[in-house]
């Protein structure tokens, strides 16, 4: 009788450990305190962050920074104050991409970019933290690597000539694609769902309204079902269901105390917004295509060419007849 006891006893402490251990990771009052990133990994810290800066360095080589420092310095401010308030266990370097693609994504080890496209359309800072903290929650679980482990990461062979310096050719076959090979992004269901949860809990936890994160992606989704292709490749890679959207409303409902109040923009989110607006808005003469037709007069001549709809010479521009002014 009391072996029975006694095996009903450990059982119980048993069960109890493993619903605390489930509880914990719902519990923001816990950041920082678990081990998020627990789980089958292959790669050591030191090995993911050599990795994250293999990759970084590649997308800085093909990608162009941002190096306005208001912009620069915001952004990362942002971004730093999110990663304090998270369960990572890296350093984060932030940088912005010049780049109207609505897009953000950290690698593996704390590299993170975060293109200005994603600045130019979300409507208020705490939008913009709530995609920042989803991927901040990617590295913080170490999702990257621990995918790699489980042998379903795209090109999984090519991996470890990152490590024996083969990271050139590497790169070198991937010329034709776009900035990052999609398999360090492209994460499964279930990894998608903890970052949705643990990102909501790193946005409540730094002060922002929760939310802002699902208004933001389920303005994603709409602006996708009006304009298909509009969202960016490593978003249709993971699409943005309704389940999704609606478990992070109910998380938001279950584990996250009501606040008397959120942050939900600055000043300086608009001051920064604008500037990147002005900033393309100056590209933009320089933007246009070199091989763009361009119509020239002939030499004495004074008339006008005509442009057709497409603004592309008529054959009969130079036949066209002038009106002049009758003379007695």
């Amino acid at each position: 009788m009391r072996r029975k006891l006694s095996i009903l006893l450990t059982t119980a402490i048993l069960t109890t450990s493993v619903v605390q251990a489930k509880d914990k990771k719902k519990d923001p009052d816990e950041i920082g305190n678990r081990d998020v990133g627990k789980g089958l990994n292959m790669y050591s810290i030191e090995k993911e962050i050599g990795l994250g800066k293999a990759l970084a360095q590649d997308i800085e080589r093909q990608a162009k920074i941002v190096d306005d420092p208001v912009i620069a310095e915001y952004v990362n401010r942002v971004g730093q104050n999110l990663v304090r308030n998270s369960d990572a266990k890296v350093p984060f370097t932030i940088k912005v991409i010049d780049s109207e693609e609505v897009n953000a994504f950290a690698l593996p080890g704390g590299f993170f970019f975060v293109n200005s496209g994603l600045i130019l359309r979300a409507e208020s800072e705490a939008e913009l933290a709530g995609v920042m903290a989803h991927e901040i929650a990617h590295v913080a679980a170490r999702h990257g690597t621990r995918q790699a482990s489980r042998g379903q990461f795209v090109n999984l062979a090519t991996i470890p000539l990152i490590f024996m310096g083969g990271w050139a050719g590497y790169g070198a076959r991937q010329a034709a694609s776009v900035l990052i090979p999609i398999g360090f992004l492209s994460f499964s269901r279930g990894f998608e769902e903890e970052a949705d949860l643990l990102g909501l809990q790193y946005l409540y936890k730094t002060g922002y309204d929760p939310t802002a994160f699902v208004d933001f992606f389920e303005k994603l989704q709409s602006m996708e079902k009006r304009k298909p292709g509009t969202m960016a490749k490593v978003f249709s890679t993971h699409p943005l269901t309704d389940d999704r959207i609606k478990n992070s409303q109910k998380n938001i409902q279950q584990i996250l105390e009501a606040k008397p109040e959120y942050v939900v923009t600055t000043s300086e989110f608009d001051n920064v917004k604008s500037r990147l607006a002005m900033l393309q808005n100056r590209r933009k003469p320089n933007a246009e295509d070199p091989n763009r037709p361009r119509l020239r007069k002939t030499p004495g001549s004074t008339t006008t060419p005509v442009e057709d709809k497409d603004g592309k010479a008529t054959e009969d521009a130079e036949e066209r007849p002038t009106l002049k002014r009758r003379t007695n």
